[in-house]
């Protein structure tokens, strides 16, 4: 008997540049199987991005840019990106950027290499922009192919860095890392346990739904941080819908860790987690400024390192920003590049402009004289 003769029908590979919510919805699906294939982070997937779009502010001054790479009917590839009109520039930057701590594109891990290329050139040529910004790429991220790409010269590294900051090692157990501390860290976090359960019973819990009441715990101790730093950050303007959107993509998704340290029935300090391939990631932390004295921002970071040790996860992420207390705690940094380019005359004139004020102040920076020391 002879055997059944399969036919190898050729995919056709094609380009689309997806500019409303109703596409992106119909999208989801494809998107979400790529996701999958890819190993993406939570910031590439469909739902974050459509759950920032749908809550957004100023919408009016945005547009979405989102390019897709289809072979046949399956997605092979996704640059999520978005303009925003500043002073009179049209910026195209990773869609849901204020809120996502990593930039890259998707790409199927069995697609043909040439795809983000062909997208790339595709976005480009569609137009829609002037200026092209994307910032907090890691050093494997997907894009960076892009910098040696003849028909991607729009595309060059810009000066701008940002920093993340990791703990990892070998530890099997939350003790083991907890005992290579210093002497004084580890004083610190039994002395601010101590000052705090002065005032009540002290708690560390993994929290479970509700989240809502949480949220609105973490905004306003977010509002009263930044207005004691002169910061504004409209994830936790009061009603705004954001915060809550972003984490139920989170929640859906199961990759929700919230932990919270309460003293009786307060709620001191709160940092809201996602797990992802073996790592814990920090995503919003917070605390309640009256318990200063304790630092109870410090007692739960400590608490969840060591519940994620625990638990075999190898590292915790505390995601983009050099803050001090995240360097204190680190083992590992990781620098995030950037890279820009420009459309049409405008966009050329700003990415000049650009460039020469950073050259000034790099020139301004080193014509200052050098602090002598203390023995000159």
């Amino acid at each position: 008997m002879n055997a059944p003769v399969v036919l190898a029908i050729p995919r056709t590979r094609t380009f689309e540049v997806v500019t409303s919510a109703v596409r992106l919805a119909e999208i989801a699906p494809a998107w979400s199987a790529l996701w999958q294939r890819a190993g993406g982070l939570v910031f590439q997937h469909p739902n974050w991005i459509a759950a920032w779009w749908r809550t957004t502010p100023h919408q009016e001054r945005r547009a979405l840019r989102i390019g897709l790479a289809w072979n046949g009917d399956r997605l092979d590839g996704v640059i999520a990106l978005a303009t925003f009109r500043r002073s009179g520039i049209r910026m195209l930057e990773w869609a849901a950027k204020d809120h996502s701590d990593y930039g890259d594109a998707l790409v199927a891990p069995d697609s043909d290499p040439r795809a983000i290329s062909g997208l790339w050139q595709y976005v480009f040529d569609q137009g829609g922009f002037d200026l092209i910004y994307l910032n907090r790429l890691l050093p494997d991220a997907g894009v960076h192919a892009l910098l040696g790409l003849a028909h991607g010269k729009a595309l060059r590294r810009n000066h701008r860095t940002e920093i993340s900051y990791r703990v990892a090692g070998p530890w099997q157990r939350g003790a083991e890392w907890f005992e290579t501390l210093s002497k004084k860290g580890r004083q610190n976090y039994r002395r601010g346990r101590k000052s705090m359960e002065e005032s009540g019973a002290l708690r560390f819990r993994l929290l479970e739904d509700p989240r809502e009441p949480v949220l609105e715990r973490v905004a306003t101790l977010k509002r009263l941080w930044l207005a004691r730093h002169g910061r504004a950050s409209d994830l936790f303007d009061k009603g705004s819908p954001v915060l809550s959107a972003l984490i139920s993509v989170l929640a859906d998704l199961g990759l929700l860790r919230i932990f919270v340290l309460e003293l009786d029935d307060t709620i001191v300090a709160v940092s809201i987690n996602f797990e992802q391939h073996g790592t814990m990631m920090a995503f919003v932390t917070t605390y309640d400024p009256e318990y200063e004295r304790g630092s109870p921002g410090m007692v739960l970071m400590m608490d969840y390192i060591q519940w994620s040790f625990d638990r075999g996860l190898g590292t915790i992420d505390f995601l983009c920003g050099g803050e001090d207390f995240k360097r204190r705690f680190a083992t590992q940094s990781v620098t995030l590049s950037s890279m820009m380019g420009a459309r049409g005359l405008r966009g050329h004139l700003a990415a000049l402009a650009d460039h020469v004020s950073h050259v000034s102040k790099s020139w301004r920076t080193g014509r200052q004289p050098k602090a002598e020391a203390p023995d000159e």
